[in-house]
């Protein structure tokens, strides 16, 4: 419930998703969201990795759902944030050089 609080106060232009720019504005001026990367362990420079870790469908928004899920699952994991982008960007390139095979 309060992810899902945070989600509306951040989504700027009330369309229902993120971009990664109201991602960006909202760690700056939502208070509660800074204080959960702040929990979680996210700067600002960590914002883009966490936008795309989010961004599971790759259609450049984050939707209600896919905030909430990834926020819930990411806080309360037992391994760090620091193991979820770094699994993240394993994956990401794994993939990109099957591709390019």
């Amino acid at each position: 419930k309060a992810l899902s609080k945070i989600f509306h106060r951040i989504d700027e232009d009330g369309n229902g998703a993120l971009s990664y720019e109201e991602l960006e504005k909202g760690a700056k001026r939502v208070p509660a969201f800074r204080h959960w990367l702040r929990v979680m362990d996210i700067d600002s420079k960590d914002l883009r990795q966490l936008f795309q870790i989010v961004n599971v469908d790759g259609s450049g928004e984050i939707s209600p759902e896919q905030f909430t899920d990834a926020m819930f699952r990411i806080k309360n994991t037992d391994s760090r944030t620091a193991a979820t982008f770094v699994n993240d960007l394993v994956t990401r390139l794994g993939n990109e050089s099957k591709d390019m095979r």
